[in-house]
């Protein structure tokens, strides 16, 4: 379970590392469901470009297409994964802060 956790994140990070795909995810957090055609509308991209995005953001599970109405396929997204990120992050956080603070602790000469 603990290495299938890991692919998630590995894969939501990557995701995550490019502005693009960012700002979709944000047009959609902020209004709801879309179309590439709708997304190209309201970012600085084309719709091919979008298309490509939506398809790297799908393959980390990020959003999911749903078939609209004229075989128009919308957008929706998808938090799970973003939730296993950060179950990951909070687990190193964890992992972190027990050894910091007792190196501020020897170091502030409490210890």
């Amino acid at each position: 379970m603990q290495r299938d956790a890991e692919a998630v994140a590995e894969q939501v990070f990557a995701a995550l590392a490019d502005p693009t795909r960012r700002a979709i995810l944000a047009e959609l957090a902020a209004r709801g469901p879309a179309t590439a055609t709708d997304l190209a509308g309201r970012l600085p991209i084309t719709r091919q470009g979008v298309a490509k995005h939506l398809a790297l953001l799908a393959e980390a599970g990020l959003v999911t297409a749903e078939p609209g109405e004229r075989r128009r396929v919308r957008y929706r997204l998808r938090t799970a994964p973003m939730q296993v990120a950060q179950q990951f992050l909070a687990a190193l956080a964890r992992d972190w802060d027990n050894p910091l603070a007792k190196l501020r602790d020897q170091l502030d000469g409490t210890a």
